[in-house]
């Protein structure tokens, strides 16, 4: 009986493993991505920066279209860092409530919030990719390059859907497992406050070491 029992709590947590693994195998798939359109986006527009206002100083004349491109760019990389600041729990929290509830009520606010937030950014992406088929239908180009307006706002759902999908990995984490997750990786943990009694508390204790090793000697 009991060996039975063993066995079939081993292939529950190989289950659970593999869950897991799939979900990791996910996570660092799209980390990849948001790391790769970023640093590319902040990359050529430093490149491009530098290169317009050495072409000004040099040339007196600077490349066309770099603000445009600029601003493209911004846009890219706002958007797009939505889930990576989701990934690595660097967004804005109102945790004024959620700091004073522990154990699994903390745990229950953390999944209905990671749950509502998810579904309002997919909900945010749904509207976001109207808006750029509505744009892609009536053609509307940049000023100054005539770069197709739905190609750049493309970001918008897709930093939106990469939200939703880190906000929906931090709900699964904290449904399989027992502590507790801000993200799909990192554990929520609260480092102590130094109070100003421990350092009396320190200083108390260091001269009552002090005088004990006088009296001695």
């Amino acid at each position: 009986m009991d060996d039975s029992v063993k066995t079939d709590g081993n292939k529950e947590r190989f289950k659970h493993n593999a869950f897991l693994r799939v979900l990791n195998s996910i996570d660092r798939g799209l980390g990849w991505v948001e790391r790769t359109i970023i640093a590319s986006s902040v990359l050529l527009m430093a490149i491009l920066m530098s290169a317009h206002v050495v072409g000004n100083l040099l040339f007196n004349r600077g490349i066309p279209g770099t603000y445009e491109v600029t601003e493209m760019l911004i846009v890219i990389i706002t958007f797009v860092g939505l889930g990576y600041a989701a990934r690595h729990a660097r967004h804005i929290r109102m945790s004024a409530v959620y700091d004073l509830l522990k154990g699994r009520v903390r745990k229950a606010l953390l999944i209905v919030i990671s749950v509502g937030s998810a579904a309002l950014m997919f909900y945010l992406a749904y509207k976001s990719a109207q808006y750029d088929l509505a744009l892609y239908v009536r053609g509307r180009t940049s000023s100054a390059l005539h770069i197709p307006m739905w190609v750049i706002n493309l970001a918008l759902p897709a930093g939106f859907t990469l939200a939703g999908i880190q906000y929906s990995l931090t709900a699964i984490r904290n449904l399989i497992s027992k502590d507790i997750y801000r993200t799909f990786r990192e554990k929520e943990e609260y480092s102590e406050v130094p109070l100003e009694s421990s350092d009396n508390h320190i200083c108390l204790k260091g001269n009552s070491v002090h005088n004990k090793k006088h009296t001695t000697d």
